[in-house]
Parts: C-alpha cells; structure tokens; sequence
C-alpha cells in the first residue's frame, strides 16, 4: 500500500466499511467478552490523536465508534515493569518487578501478587482467558492464562488468525478475555542497509527492501513527511527512523482490523469491549525510559459495545493503574468498596498449599486492594473526570540501568524526582545504538537533543519541575526558579504523601541522599 493514499480518504473509506459490515449470528457467544490490545512502544501517533501522516483507519474507526482518551499514562516507560502494572493494578514498585524479567535481569513480581493478577481475576469472575504475543512478566503461575497462542509477534494480522478458534469456541460457554500483545512497534530487527546515511534506522520489525510480512499491505512513508516529536530532533536521522517507526504502527492497524473482521464476521463484535493502548511511549531516547511526557503519555482507545455514546474524546485522566480493576469492572467481579475483587484469592493459603515456604512472598504489602480505579464512567461522557494526580515509579529497565524517578502530575504542574541524579542517565542498549540519538551525541555537549542539549539529556538535576499546563513540551526546569519555590515545595510533599501510602521503599532517599 502505497503512503501516497491521503490519510483522510484511507479512514473514510474503512468506516463505512466497519459500519456497515454485517454480522453473522451463528456462534452464540456469551455477552461482555474483552479483548485487551497492548502494542510495544508506541506513542499516540495516530490519525485519531491528530496525527496528519499516520495511516491508522482501523484504531481511528475504534475511537469514532467509542472514547478516546487524551490524557492516558503509563507509569513507568519500561517495558516489563509497565506490564506489571497493567496485569496488577499496582505499582511496580509496590509489585516488585522494578525492571526485566528476562534473561540475567531477573525481576519479578511478589508471588502474593497472585491475588489481584489480571488473567487469575477474570477467570474467578467466570471467564475463559487467553494470551498471545509478548508477555515479559513474572512469576508466570501469578499470570497465568489458561490458553496460550504462538505467533508472530511482528505480524498482527497472522496472530489475529491465530486467536480465531480462542475468539470463536462455542464449546465453552464463558466469555472470553484475550490479551493480544504485539512485539510491533519495538526497534529489531537490523539497520536499514539500504539507507545512504552512515548512521542507519533501525527497521523497527519491518522486513527489509522494501518486503512485507505474509498478509500484511505495508505502508511506506517518506522520511520527508513525518512529524517531528518535540522530545526528538530534526534530522535525516531522526526522519529515517521515524519512517521505519510509522510503518510498523500501520502493520499494527491491520491486525487491530481482521481482529474486529473476525469478531463481526461470528457476531460477536456488539458483545465485545476492545480496549487498546501501548505499554508507554516510542522507542527513542526522550520517550522508553524517561518519565518525560514521550515516556509515559500512551494512546488509550476504548470501544464498548453497551455504552449509548459513540465517538467520544475525553481528558479524563487515566494510568496504567487502572487497567485491571477498569476490566474487572467490567466483567462483574470488582467490589466497589473494597476496590479489589470480589471472590479474593488468598495468597496464603494458595501457596501453602503448593508447599512454597519461601520467607518473602508478599514484600510486606497487603494485597487485597488495587491502587487504580475502574473509569468505565468516563467512557460515554466527555465531560467526567477520573483522578486529578497521577504518579508514576520508575527504577530499572535493564539491571545495568539504576535511576530511580518518581513523579507527580496534575493538570497544572509536574514534578520529576531523579534520585540517583549524581549518576550520568543510563541508556537502554538499543536507544544508545539508535541513529537519532547518536546523530546528536557525536556533535558534542552542546548539540540540541529535542528541548535540551546532550549534556542536559544525559545529566539531569535532582528535581525537574514544570509548568506542564503552559508547558507541554517540559522545555524550562523551574526547580531552581525561586518565584515557584513555594509550588515545588507542595509538590514535593504530595510526591512524600504517596510514597508512604504506596509503600515505595524509596521513600527513604529523602533523608540519607
């Protein structure tokens, strides 16, 4: 498929198939099935978002068809402590899991995590669960689907087929939950050798020369077209990859697609809540890894079949936090009071009897509570609210990266704590490798990267404080401003505030460091 198509003329013309596609009542399926579409850095490039150039009809026609929200975050841009946190409705550093959970980096969640654990949770509340593509999370007896589904993580049309039979079964007469988790748009995959730069893009999972995946209609974008990121710079570096990064959003379009295909196609489309979202931002230096606003603003498109109202955009703000109990909500099984489920597991007895007599299971927390909330009373009005101050909890991606930050946010300030702010900014391996940073970095210090200079990017003060509502782009630190030093000082104490209701170890560094 050829970029040249207008962006415009691409959705027009697969809404009016999406709405008039028919249905087919043959499976007689339960109601209030989900399908949970999870994407592997991504940000909020989409043509709903606004987004001129990005070739998205399938998750565009999603948000016409349901609510948008503007104003969603992850809590940390990691990839695997983010998944902690979608899977447990709490904090990773509450859950344990401070960072990978693969290979040599080792990190997992408490065990007693298995209390609160999506996948577990929705199948006391009487569902059949099923998983395919990344999961990146531990220990997997806490997360554990009853189906598990092999595919092409790189290929959202292919696993999309995969999950039919999953979707289909008129043998099991629960509803269903799917988490689908694509591997797309995460940089791998090999430089573009055949760029004539010297520094080469990273494919980002696309075939190279041009080559497609097996049934999937490549979009091509000219470097010359892309939008720029504020967090980012303008160069043919930058451009390269951006370009390799949008192609690979436009195969994930697809898959979202022939999944809303299939569910149409066995009646099953009106019974459905598809709720999509990115683990957190894009993967370029400024955005994975940072708790800048390219780190952790993700795109958050939930489509509901029983809600009345379609095409709703809303700055509800809303965290990661609050994936399960929003699900488990939805599924019936939430206690509203207690803010946990309704048929509590107990870790205690769960693990007694498998005889696991490890000393620490449960990290000295409770578990029977969530620390997000259910915003499915946000979905038909664009006016509701959710919470006025989100907080974000980030100390690892790889082991080789200690930097722990902590964060407040509301609609009017931002408050980024760099604990460990004596240390250089670690980069993960492949954002160091990345074209677009290493453009900058080999013209010095001084050279600009997106807002700030290199030396700024990668020594950062102990407190970064912005004025977000008239500073959107995090450009100008007021921690050292003494006209906000009454502001930065009530930040601070809410940030404290939280941590202790947290149960964030980290709570200490405020006295010792």
């Amino acid at each position: 498929m050829s970029h040249s198509i207008p962006r415009f003329l691409a959705f027009t013309l697969y809404l009016a198939l999406f709405l008039l596609a028919g249905t087919d009542s043959s499976v007689y399926s339960a109601e209030k099935n989900v399908i949970f579409f999870i994407t592997d850095d991504e940000s909020p490039t989409l043509g709903c978002y606004g987004d001129q150039v990005a070739v998205t009809p399938a998750i565009d026609a999603l948000a016409a068809d349901g609510t948008l929200f503007t104003h969603a975050f992850a809590t940390t841009a990691s990839c695997s402590a983010s998944r902690s946190v979608v899977m447990s409705g709490l904090h990773n550093h509450y859950n344990g899991q401070f960072g990978h959970q693969h290979s040599y980096h080792k990190f997992t969640s408490f065990p007693a995590a298995i209390s609160l654990a999506l996948p577990r949770v929705m199948q006391r509340a009487g569902y059949r669960t099923g998983h395919i593509g990344k999961y990146h999370v531990g220990p997997e007896e806490v997360f554990r689907y009853e189906t598990y589904m092999k595919g092409p993580t790189r290929n959202a049309v292919q696993m999309a087929e995969i999950c039919k039979g999953f979707i289909t079964n008129d043998e099991d007469d629960r509803p269903f939950f799917l988490y689908f988790a694509t591997s797309d748009p995460h940089r791998g995959g090999g430089k573009d050798q055949s760029s004539k730069l010297k520094l080469k893009a990273d494919l980002f999972g696309n075939k190279p020369n041009g080559k497609s995946w097996e049934g999937v209609d490549e979009v091509f974008y000219d470097p010359a077209d892309v939008p720029i990121p504020h967090f980012l710079s303008n160069t043919a570096e930058t451009r390269e990859e951006l370009a390799q990064y949008y192609q690979s959003v436009s195969r994930i379009d697809q898959g979202l697609a022939r999944l809303v295909t299939i569910l149409k196609e066995a009646g099953l489309y009106d019974k459905t809540m598809i709720v999509f979202t990115s683990d957190h931002g894009m993967a370029f230096a400024g955005g994975k890894t940072t708790t800048y606003e390219g780190g952790l603003n993700v795109p958050f498109v939930v489509r509901n079949p029983y809600n009345e109202r379609r095409g709703v955009r809303t700055s509800a703000m809303i965290s990661h936090i609050d994936i399960t109990p929003s699900l488990l909500d939805f599924a019936g099984g939430l206690d509203t009071e207690t803010n946990g489920p309704k048929e509590l597991l107990s870790w205690q007895k769960y693990w007694a009897e498998k005889g696991r007599k490890m000393d620490n299971l449960h990290g000295g927390h409770k578990w029977n509570r969530y620390h997000g909330k259910s915003w499915l009373h946000t979905l038909d009005n664009p006016d509701s609210t959710h919470w006025k101050t989100i907080f974000a909890s980030h100390t690892f991606h790889e082991i080789q990266m200690y930097y722990p930050m902590r964060v407040v946010r509301d609609s009017d300030f931002k408050l980024i704590w760099n604990i460990a702010y004596q240390l250089p900014y670690p980069f993960a391996s492949d954002l160091w490798a990345a074209s677009s940073w290493q453009a900058q970095f080999k013209k010095g210090e001084e050279a600009m990267y997106g807002q700030k200079t290199v030396k700024e990017y990668i020594f950062r003060d102990r407190f970064e404080f912005f004025d977000i509502k008239n500073d959107p782009y995090e450009s100008t630190n007021l921690a050292n401003d003494p006209k906000y030093a009454e502001q930065l000082e009530k930040y601070k104490s809410i940030l404290k505030q939280h941590q202790k209701l947290m149960g964030d170890p980290w709570i200490m560094k405020w006295d010792y460091e």
